[in-house]
């Protein structure tokens, strides 16, 4: 494909942008430079709250709208919302118990805001530590159930987190958006809050049509937005059936996979 036809790339962040500890590299930064200099958007989007990706518009001069929990916000790299889609309140408290129903812990965003009822529970220290901002601990979610933009399932059980998922799916249907955005992670949004809705938003906003746009990630979630581009492509890190989903595949996370992919597949 012939780099004079990409003129947006969508990069997932988690597993893909970053390495494993978190690390935007230089390579990185610098591959975005260079799709910069060759006149190609560069957006991100990423299951994270806004105020979790702020620290990355400063290193890629981000200037495209940002797309926090999967596309269920969207925000300016001011942090300015420009809109938002949240979970319709009369499902919230039913998402919660059916996840909580598969013996897995469940944290909820409203707003700037994270929720969690076990400060000490899987991944809440991580997260707290990538995203740079601690939650919040309620006893009940029963006062913040209103106007949230994801709830998450969070185990290190994997085959839980995935029935969680599918118990979403075949209760909800197509009224809320369920995916998994890591093993560990199954996430419930807005069911216009997912990665294809947000392919499908920038191709609008910047009036480029899908064929002309690529997309990059390494989770089930990605392969949404791989439908509505032109160039997929998948970190060697992805699983096997994420990899079989995209037209490319390169390194992984931990060897420059998405400066290479720049290099390799957008800017050769």
């Amino acid at each position: 494909m012939a780099s004079q036809q990409i003129r947006l790339f969508l990069a997932d962040v988690d597993g893909t942008l970053v390495t494993q500890e978190k690390v935007l590299t230089d390579r990185a930064i610098a591959a975005v430079a260079k799709l910069k200099q060759a006149g190609i958007l560069f957006a991100i989007t990423s299951g994270r709250p806004p105020r979790g990706m702020s620290m990355l518009v400063e290193p890629l001069q981000l200037t495209t709208p940002i797309a926090a929990f999967n596309g269920g916000v969207f925000v300016r790299p001011d942090m300015s919302v420009i809109e938002q889609r949240t979970i319709p309140e009369a499902l919230t408290p039913a998402v919660i118990d059916v996840l909580g129903g598969h013996g897995i812990d469940v944290w909820v965003y409203r707003g700037a805001d994270w929720f969690v009822q076990n400060l000490h529970g899987p991944h809440v220290a991580r997260e707290a530590w990538t995203v740079k901002f601690d939650p919040t601990l309620v006893d009940s979610y029963a006062s913040v159930s209103d106007g949230v933009a994801k709830v998450v399932g969070v185990s290190d059980d994997y085959d839980a987190v995935q029935k969680a998922v599918d118990a979403v799916r075949d209760r909800f249907g197509d009224h809320v958006s369920a995916a998994r955005s890591q093993p560990y992670y199954a996430d419930v949004t807005h069911p216009d809050a997912n990665k294809g809705a947000v392919a499908r938003y920038l191709s609008q906003v910047y009036s480029i049509p899908p064929e002309q746009i690529a997309t990059i990630g390494d989770q089930p979630n990605d392969v949404l937005m791989f439908a509505h581009s032109g160039l997929s492509i998948a970190m060697g890190n992805a699983s096997h059936d994420v990899q079989e989903a995209a037209r490319r595949v390169t390194t992984s996370n931990e060897d420059e996979g998405f400066a290479n992919a720049v290099e390799r597949f957008i800017l050769r």
